[in-house]
């Protein structure tokens, strides 16, 4: 005879096997179907993220156009005065080892 607790144990036992077999039934079942959704998924993901890559390069050309119009004509002379200090810099080594 079996006491009321055992009886409980063995319907738990009965229950998990059948929740068991029941989610792998459904994950073989539902497999191709969570493949798709995650494809899905991650395409719009990748979009989102290119669209906001598009974004952040637009303000990113914005941000440099307004500082070249803010330094103005002169930033080019910044450049040529980098390249005059570097021919400066050299001939003035060349001198200095007598080449």
């Amino acid at each position: 005879m079996t006491t009321n607790g055992e009886s409980k144990f063995s319907y738990l036992l009965i229950g998990l096997g059948l929740g068991a077999i029941g989610g792998l039934i459904s994950m073989v079942l539902a497999r191709k179907e969570t493949r798709e959704l995650l494809r899905e998924r991650g395409r719009s993901s990748l979009d989102y993220l290119n669209e906001q890559a598009g974004k952040l390069r637009e303000s990113a050309d914005e941000i440099v156009k307004k500082g070249k119009e803010f330094i103005g004509p002169h930033g080019d002379s910044v450049k040529s005065d980098s390249v005059a200090q570097k021919q400066a810099f050299r001939e003035e080594t060349r001198e200095n080892l007598g080449g």
